[in-house]
């Protein structure tokens, strides 16, 4: 089918404005809590997983920023800036978000921010203020906050008291941020901790940004929820209130699969993007507020290709977001209005089956990238190259990334 010149300038408009961050432990071997497969080509130092961001970049032109984990690319926990820069410049690519590290160290078997040692919980907190300072070195936004901390058996922790100890911890967090920079926290219902788990949901972590200071807001990992959670509400929630900072994309099938993103329900992935479309056009009118939300990817993937998985996934999240972007949400506002449910949601709909690959190939084709981003990185000898200049490095052991 042919596309109007206005849908044409919608789409180039839509995929102007799209970027994603890329994992660095997207390109490094990882597993899970069985063991990991090796892959020969996978990226074993920062160098490496910069210079595959790099070609994902190249052949996208969507990734310009990678996210860095403390201790999995800095092992001492200390930045090594002028190293880094040097990378940036000679990449293309930019430090992105700055991840700590709260479950991996030993001391953490019972907690770390909400440990019942005050000790504990003080040394994770200095993790988390060495990490807020390695972004303000590297001119990171964004501290991305997992918190693993949990129990396991009734009654073996006072979920109170823990309570308070997150608020307190993050309030430290917050009062040594720098002007500009943004604390982000994610939650998780269960894994590793299956009793409960102490930021568990949305409503958790809204409540801790919101203690924690102007400038801590919500991150959504859509591999956080429960099987059948509307995530698209919980996204709509979080707009509403100016309290969504960003995202980490991938999907699942039951719980935290780490699966590419829309591999299993891209639907939803298309619903959640209506909804910050959405919120664009009515801030662009004075409806709402700015919105400032950063999209970030979060998968490692045992079986498939590292580089091919990376480069599928932001392919997907292109033509997704272009799919969404595509909704005409005026008439659609009014079926809603006129409550004509069968029409709107067969515009929603429509939109969603919208084939828009010609439109992100003509998008491409103007800005001299790929036409076929996978069949370029196939064609163009970057993973056989790699994986015989990494290959004799690899090991089954190690840390999870």
């Amino acid at each position: 089918m042919g596309f109007s010149s206005k849908v044409s300038e919608r789409a180039v408009q839509a995929l102007d404005a799209f970027a994603v961050e890329i994992p660095s432990w997207g390109f490094a071997n990882t597993g899970t809590r069985f063991g990991k497969y090796v892959q020969a080509a996978a990226a074993t130092t920062i160098e490496e997983k910069f210079s595959d961001a790099a070609e994902v970049n190249h052949l996208t032109g969507a990734t310009p920023t990678m996210a860095l984990h403390v201790l999995w690319d800095f092992p001492n926990g200390v930045a090594d800036v002028d190293r880094v820069r040097a990378l940036e410049r000679q990449f293309g690519i930019r430090a992105g978000s700055i991840n700590p590290n709260l479950f991996q160290s030993q001391q953490y078997k019972f907690g770390s921010l909400c440990n019942p040692s005050a000790v504990i919980r003080d040394e994770a907190v200095e993790h988390v203020l060495t990490s807020i300072q390695i972004g303000v070195e590297l001119g990171s936004r964004d501290i991305s906050m997992w918190v693993a901390d949990g129990s396991n058996y009734p009654g073996t922790q006072s979920i109170r008291k823990r309570i308070v100890w997150l608020e307190e911890a993050l309030q430290k967090a917050h009062a040594a941020m720098q002007p500009g920079q943004r604390l982000l926290v994610e939650y998780k219902p269960f894994e590793p901790a299956f009793y409960h788990t102490d930021i568990a949901d949305w409503g958790m972590a809204l409540h801790l940004a919101k203690a924690a200071g102007p400038q801590a807001k919500v991150l959504v990992d859509l591999g956080h929820h429960y099987a059948g959670q509307n995530i698209e509400q919980i996204v709509a929630w979080l707009l509403h209130t100016g309290m969504l900072g960003g995202f980490h994309f991938n999907d699942r099938r039951y719980a935290d699969d780490d699966l590419t993103l829309g591999s299993i329900d891209p639907y939803q992935v298309f619903r959640i993007f209506h909804e910050i479309h959405l919120h664009e056009v009515r801030a662009a009118k004075g409806d709402g507020m700015e919105l400032d939300v950063a999209f970030m990817i979060d998968q490692s993937h045992n079986l498939k290709d590292k580089m091919e998985a990376m480069v599928q996934t932001v392919v997907a999240a292109q033509e997704l977001w272009l799919k969404a972007a595509l909704v005409d949400r005026e008439h659609l506002s009014n079926l809603q209005d006129e409550c004509r449910l069968v029409e709107a949601e067969e515009l929603f709909r429509g939109a969603f089956w919208t084939d828009v690959r010609p439109l992100v190939a003509e998008w491409r084709a103007a800005r001299e990238l790929p036409i076929d981003p996978l069949a370029a990185l196939r064609e163009c000898g970057y993973v056989e190259r790699i994986t015989k200049e990494r290959g004799g490095k690899q090991s089954v052991g190690g840390s999870y990334a």
